[in-house]
């Protein structure tokens, strides 16, 4: 065949040289582009012609008009154009969501499983919009005088997430030895979590979300390299969630739903909605301002549009102001910190909800299983795992850490990670690694905490004159088994009359609603709060049992005077706002008309004191059989600093001690 070699008579048969084996024995690359013999026999020492015959049939014959050089008058190809390189933008998408080559053996994860991680990321975004949206409709933003007649309620169940709330509902029935009816969505939590382990926090948590959000939009220089994957195995503190959680269950069973001060949803509620969101208005109605002070019509046009908008989808037209906010809003900032030290810091160190979730997950039917054999200790797991929860071979699987996020077998080169159901669970560790001795005594700390905050404060009589609560609030110690401080009530609020407690309450009733009428007064024919309140502690009562139609109505309290600074009464200068704003009919503030004597402003000559002359006022007066406590005349009253009628808590409809009037009553000294 032509270009190889062939026998001659005459010709020494030498060694066929092997191509990819060298002169030393050594395995070298076969260089396949390297161009064929020409010759049958070398350089035609034998003066065979068969290399002439080869050369001629493998040599290309030249071209027409390329003349006796044989080529050397024809054009070459046309060099390969190089094409553009690619943008920033395409490099930073393609490094960011582009798909990529993974160390080791490469062997990609299962379809399923990528299908899934992204699916989470989808679902997490999803669950959150609705939450915020649910956040931002839980306000009136109508007028109760357009809607007289009708029953006001709001069109969206805005307490949703809290009636699925699994903590929420165990806390509940520990302390009133009742489940609330709308708390039975937590069922559906509970099932997910039996079926598929924690996947509410890994999928459907806003407060988690909100922390895996922030932890990606703002990354840390501190955790990259080893500090990322020694910052991700699980570690001993990671434990401290469920004594917190222990102590919150122990305080329930002695009566009390503290431990909504650390419930995911309930932070998540009353953080952003009585912190965030009035901040953003402040901003809003500031910026506004000076757009509207350029005097630049399309600023202008721009300004009022984009107001408008918020003010009908995020707040509403009157600037929020809450007690405490500033505390608040820290607390919140500090968590959300501590996501550039720790990833996902309070999923994994101080979450009730999330510990409670952990314990259930042991006995879920889907789980992580592991082949150990074929881990090559890449870390890629440890750098992207969500929950702390040891998915690296060689060690064993902590199942009531794991988020089920999926990114270990997502990110395993090597096949070693595989959810599954009925995994193995040699494997894995179900059972939170917990001290008995610590456990039990976290527990009876949060039992003997509840009854050693009531000594100095005990609900049924010795409280604050000042802790008014919200119509249809059940009684003082019934309140604050049930009240979980998601601040759901204070939100809703259309005037801004609730405000979260100091320690008004006492340190047990932390957060939890009281009405501050100097600024807001509870509208007349509003039940909002009650509508909106996850647990019972204010009781969904409607607008004939609030105003009175046909029945005794509600009294959150009584209004006084203080006759020493009040205008008719100690200074003869007519005045009857308080009567004119009174919303209850009858009107519980009367006024009683009085001539008495005042002097005039002018003085005579030489000094003499001024004449004296007589003028009608009409001196207001409480009638406490009407009285509701509202708060609205105090809310008007124009005496700046400190109103000269005030609302307090006595005679309200939800105690049988806290009374004003004595008749009727089996009120003991």
């Amino acid at each position: 065949m032509a270009g190889e070699p062939h026998p001659h008579p005459g010709a020494p048969e030498l060694p066929q040289p092997i191509p990819w084996l060298g002169a030393a024995g050594r395995v070298e690359p076969l260089d396949r582009k390297a161009p064929a013999p020409k010759g049958g026999c070398g350089s035609g020492a034998c003066g065979c012609a068969s290399g002439t015959a080869a050369s001629a049939e493998t040599e290309p014959s030249s071209p027409a008009g390329s003349g006796a050089g044989g080529g050397q008058g024809a054009s070459a190809p046309p060099a390969p154009t190089k094409p553009p390189p690619p943008s920033k933008l395409a490099r930073w998408w393609k490094k960011r969501f582009g798909p990529r080559r993974l160390p080791g053996s490469g062997i990609p994860a299962r379809k399923v499983i990528r299908f899934l991680a992204k699916a989470r990321v989808v679902s997490q975004a999803l669950f959150l919009s609705i939450f915020l949206w649910f956040l931002f409709q839980t306000a009136f933003r109508g007028t109760f005088s357009a809607e007289a007649g009708k029953a006001i309620r709001l069109p969206l169940p805005v307490e949703a997430f809290l009636l699925a709330d699994p903590f929420v509902a165990v806390m509940t029935l520990l302390s009133t030895h009742t489940v609330y009816r709308g708390l039975a969505w937590a069922v559906v939590i509970l099932a997910l979590t039996l079926l598929f382990g924690r996947v509410f926090c890994g999928f459907i948590c806003p407060f988690g979300t909100l922390h895996h959000f922030f932890g990606w939009i703002f990354p840390s220089r501190y955790l990259k390299g080893n500090k990322r994957v020694e910052t991700n195995k699980t570690q001993g503190w990671q434990r401290g969630k469920f004594y917190l959680m222990w102590g919150f269950l122990g305080a329930a069973a002695a009566g009390s739903a503290v431990g909504g001060l650390f419930d995911p949803i309930c932070v998540a509620v009353r953080a952003i909605g009585l912190g965030v969101v009035p901040a953003l208005q402040y901003l809003g109605i500031r910026g506004a301002t000076v757009a509207a002070d350029s005097n630049v019509r399309a600023v202008q046009t721009a300004s009022d549009g984009a107001q408008d908008f918020f003010s009908q989808t995020v707040w509403t037209a009157n600037q929020a102001y809450f007690h405490q906010t500033w505390f608040i809003v820290f607390l919140l900032v500090a968590v959300l910190f501590m996501n550039r030290i720790i990833p996902r810091f309070w999923c994994r160190a101080l979450c009730p909800l999330g510990a409670f979730l952990g314990m259930l997950s042991r006995f879920a039917i889907f789980g992580m299983e592991k082949d150990h054999a074929k881990c090559t200790d890449c870390n890629l797991c440890l750098v992207n795992c969500q929950g702390a929860d040891s998915p690296q071979g060689g060690v064993k699987h902590r199942q009531d850490e794991c988020f089920v996020c999926f990114n270990c077998e997502a990110a395993c080169p090597e096949d070693v990670i595989k959810f599954k159901f009925l995994p193995n669970r040699k494997s894995e560790i179900v059972k939170p690694d917990l001290q008995r001795r610590t456990l039990l005594a976290s527990t009876a700390a949060g039992a003997v905490a509840i009854p050693a905050m009531r000594i100095a404060n005990w609900p049924d009589r010795a409280y604050s004159e000042k802790v008014i609560r919200p119509p249809g609030a059940v009684e003082e110690r019934d309140f604050l088994e049930r009240c979980i401080r998601c601040a759901e009530c204070m939100k809703v609020c259309p005037n801004n009359a609730l405000h979260p407690a100091l320690f008004e309450a006492g340190i047990e009733g932390l957060w939890t609603p009281i009405l501050v009428p100097r600024i807001g007064y509870c509208e007349f024919s509003c039940v909002l709060c009650g509508q909106v309140c996850p647990t019972g502690a204010i009781q969904k009562i409607d607008e004939k049992q609030k105003m009175g139609i046909g029945q005794k109505p509600i009294s959150m309290g009584t209004a006084m005077y203080d006759q020493g600074r009040c205008l008719p009464w100690a200074m003869a200068t007519p005045c009857i706002v308080c009567e004119e704003f009174c919303p209850t009919s009858p009107k519980a503030i009367w006024a009683e008309d009085v001539e008495i004597p005042k002097r005039e402003s002018k003085y005579e000559a030489g000094g003499e004191h001024a004449k004296m002359t007589t003028i009608k006022v009409q001196r207001p007066h409480v009638d406490p059989t009407l009285c509701i406590g509202c708060g609205a005349c105090e809310k008007v009253c124009p005496i700046v600093d400190k109103p000269a009628v005030y609302v307090t808590n006595a005679g309200e409809t939800r105690s049988r001690t806290n009374v004003i009037l004595l008749e009727n009553t089996s009120y003991s000294s």
